[in-house]
């Protein structure tokens, strides 16, 4: 039977992205906690990836800057060929670079209407992303899986009656679950050198993108066991 793999924040490093995936059954349910973009270079590309072969996936908050800053973009674009500062807020560049919107090396606009085109469908799909992704109660697990970009175990309560209150820390929330968490909560967000595992949580951000030194991981939750890859090196360990 097939496994399910939920992986870690990828930043737009595409190429980690094929390594991790590389190391996992070729059958393997794919779930992405969010942060697929920005700080790395072919955001475009993890995009079109993860559209293609995810099984699920959860809006992260770079996500949301997509979605804010390249409004903002798409309104401007027919101004003069030179971005303002907001194209560096959150590296959003980067993004816009990897769709060939902006030059290499400087904030100079590349009008481009396939280009432009393309980055309409993704943030109209990104824009589609749900905010919480539910695995039900999966054998060993004493409590339902819920798989969210920041840790959302302790604001879980108020996703139906407060949406908007539950919305902001499902995005953004850095802090570990507390002992009381209705949920075992599979998030990223806040970035660790490893993985970290507790009695109702894992978070799964081990850097990619953020640091040289960065992993990008998934853990099965099956097995419980968790596989990471950095740029030039593989390395697995089981939970």
């Amino acid at each position: 039977m097939s496994k399910h793999y939920i992986i870690g924040d990828i930043h737009g490093e595409y190429q980690m992205l094929l390594n991790l995936v590389s190391e996992l059954p070729n059958d393997a349910k794919l779930i992405f906690v969010g942060d697929l973009i920005n700080r790395g270079r072919e955001s475009k590309e993890v995009i079109e990836f993860v559209k293609t072969h995810a099984f699920g996936i959860v809006r992260g908050n770079h996500e949301e800057y997509l979605l804010k800053y390249g409004d903002i973009f798409l309104d401007l674009i027919n101004q003069p060929k030179t971005a303002t500062p907001i194209w560096s807020h959150k590296e959003i560049s980067s993004t816009l670079r990897s769709y060939g919107l902006l030059s290499l090396y400087s904030n100079k606009i590349i009008y481009n209407k396939n280009s432009i085109r393309k980055l309409k469908e993704d943030m109209n799909w990104v824009a589609s992303l749900p905010l919480y992704f539910e695995l039900g109660q999966p054998r060993s697990y004493i409590l339902p899986v819920v798989v969210t970009h920041g840790s959302a175990g302790k604001y879980w309560v108020f996703k139906d009656k407060f949406p908007e209150y539950f919305a902001y820390h499902a995005l953004n929330n850095r802090n570990i679950p507390s002992s009381s968490s209705p949920i075992f909560n599979i998030y990223g967000h806040k970035s660790r050198n490893d993985v970290l595992i507790g009695d109702n949580f894992v978070n799964l951000d081990t850097g990619c993108g953020k640091r040289k030194d960065g992993k990008l991981s998934a853990y099965c939750l099956e097995t419980k066991e968790v596989i990471s890859v950095q740029k030039e090196a593989i390395q697995k360990e089981v939970a």
